[in-house]
């Protein structure tokens, strides 16, 4: 079992998840033929896109709020190396916050489902000026209202 890095908050609705499919491809491995380490962010990458497109929350999606949600803090643990060319999973997680940021969580699983590598990525809210956003904008405010009502399942 693997500890989540965001302990649920409660009164939290359950969090939304999505998986994208993935294969190695051979520019992202090493000459000993394993995925360099600095390719995970972008499969964590993979996967926040596909989170946001599902849910609404996507990168166009701010930029329409006038809103951008850089990555603050970024997570990574390596289990098992992948090779090419193994099929994989990456699973984003978008945990529940009561801050106006996102916190993600990301596990990579080989085709035999062995967990290969996990991490997460903060995102803070800024507005067009590069500010943090401390209240939360109402297009979001409207995002978590459907989300704690269980409309995004």
């Amino acid at each position: 079992m693997i500890k989540p890095y965001f302990p649920a908050e409660a009164g939290a609705p359950p969090p939304l998840r999505v998986r994208v499919q993935r294969e190695v491809r051979f520019e992202e491995v090493d000459p000993l033929n394993i995925v360099w380490h600095g390719r995970y962010p972008g499969y964590f990458e993979d996967a926040r896109v596909a989170l946001g497109a599902r849910f609404g929350i996507g990168y166009l999606d701010f930029h329409r709020h006038q809103v951008t949600a850089p990555i603050k803090q970024m997570f990574i643990e390596y289990h098992l190396p992948l090779q090419f060319p193994d099929k994989f999973t990456v699973e984003g997680i978008l945990h529940w916050s009561e801050a106006v940021r996102l916190n993600f969580e990301f596990i990579v699983r080989d085709c035999q489902e062995r967990v290969v590598t996990t991490g997460y990525t903060v995102q803070l809210l800024l507005d067009r000026s590069g500010q943090v956003i401390l209240v939360t904008p109402p297009f979001f405010c409207e995002f978590r209202e459907r989300w704690q009502a269980g409309a995004l399942q």
